[in-house]
C-alpha cells in the first residue's frame, strides 16, 4: 500500500509545537503533502528539512511568513518540479511536484505526487479575482500533465483547494452561496475538472463570467475521498473556523482533497481524516492506495 497524507499546517513551527513530528513518526505515511509552511528555507534549516526520516522538498513564497508548500517523503524522487510556470503565482509558493518515474513499474511508469495550495478569496474582491486567475492557469496545466511527454502520467494532487464542491461539503451551505469557497464559479471549476467526458459546457459558461474558463472537455480526474465516501457530511469536514465554537460544533468545510488521475485514483482503498489531535485549523487527510512506488 502507498499511504499518502495531505495537511495544511497553518505554519510549520506552530504545527510542530503541537506534536506534528511525533504523529508523522507514528502514522508513517509514504509521503505527506503540506501547505502553508509560513516559513523560508532559513527557518527550516536544522529543524524541518526532514521529519521522522521523511526528507522534505519545498516551494517557498517570496513573501516572508506567507503560503509555501512541501512534500516529505520516505522515497527518493526521480525529479523535483518547483512551481508550475506561473508568472504570478510561483512567487507565492503554491506548487511542488515530486516525480517517481520507474520504467519497469507494472501500474504506470510515470507517477507524480503534487502538493498545492489554492489561493483564498475570502479577504476581498482583489484576492477572489486572483483565485480565478489561478484556477484558469492550473486547469490546462493539469490536463497537460496527464499526457506529459506524450505518455500517460498518473498523479495525485493533494492540497488545500479552498473550494467546497457540493452542498454536503460544508455545514452551512445555504448561507455561503455568495461566499468565497462556495461560489458557483468555483464549484463549476471543480465539476469541470472531475468531468470525464463531454464539453463541460455549464462549467465553462460559469467560468467565462470571470475570464477563467477551462479548456473544453472534462479534466477526467477523481475526487478520491468522494469516490470512497460519496454521501458523508460532517465526517468529511477538514477545516473549521477559529471563530466561535466551530470545531466543537463541527461547523466545518471540506477544503482538503486528493485529486487523482483515474488509474491511481481507482486503487484507493481507505480514507481517514485525523481529528483526535489538532495541528492546525485543518485536519490531515490520509488515503491508502493499492500502488507501489
Amino acid at each position: 500500500m502507498f499511504k499518502l497524507t495531505s495537511l495544511n499546517l497553518n505554519g510549520i513551527r506552530s504545527a510542530a509545537s503541537k506534536g506534528l513530528q511525533d504523529w508523522v513518526a507514528q502514522s508513517m505515511p509514504d509521503c505527506i503533502c503540506v501547505q502553508e509552511l509560513k516559513a523560508q528555507a532559513a527557518d527550516l534549516s536544522g529543524r524541518f528539512e526532514a521529519i521522522a526520516e521523511h526528507k522534505g522538498y519545498f516551494h517557498f513564497a517570496q513573501k516572508k511568513g506567507y503560503s509555501g508548500v512541501g512534500i516529505y517523503t520516505r522515497h527518493e524522487p526521480s525529479d523535483v518540479i518547483v512551481g508550475y510556470g506561473s508568472t504570478e503565482f510561483d512567487a507565492e509558493g503554491r506548487y511542488v511536484e515530486l516525480r517517481f518515474d520507474r520504467p519497469g513499474r507494472r501500474h504506470s511508469p510515470k507517477l507524480s505526487i503534487i502538493s498545492c495550495y489554492f489561493p483564498s478569496g475570502a479577504s476581498g474582491e482583489e484576492r477572489q479575482a486572483a483565485k480565478f486567475r489561478f484556477l484558469a492557469e492550473l486547469y490546462p496545466r493539469l490536463l497537460a500533465l496527464q499526457r506529459c511527454g506524450g505518455d500517460a502520467r498518473e498523479f495525485v494532487l493533494c492540497g488545500d483547494i479552498n473550494i467546497a464542491h457540493q452542498e454536503i461539503d460544508l455545514k452551512n451551505y445555504k448561507g455561503n452561496r455568495k461566499n468565497s469557497g462556495f461560489l458557483p464559479e468555483e464549484r463549476a471549476w471543480m465539476t469541470a475538472l472531475l468531468q470525464s467526458a463531454g464539453t463541460a459546457h455549464e462549467a465553462a459558461q460559469a467560468l467565462e463570467q470571470e475570464s477563467s474558463s477551462p479548456a473544453s472537455g472534462g479534466g477526467n480526474m477523481l475526487d478520491v475521498y468522494r469516490q470512497l465516501h460519496p454521501q458523508t457530511t460532517g465526517e468529511a469536514y477538514t477545516w473549521w473556523s477559529n471563530r466561535g465554537q466551530a470545531y466543537a460544533k463541527n461547523v466545518g468545510w471540506r477544503l482538503d482533497y486528493h485529486l487523482a488521475t483515474p488509474a491511481i485514483g481507482a486503487t484507493a482503498r481507505s480514507a481517514a481524516i485525523h481529528k483526535a489531535q489538532r495541528f492546525s485549523d485543518h485536519a490531515p487527510l490520509t488515503i491508502d492506495y493499492d500502488w507501489t512506488l
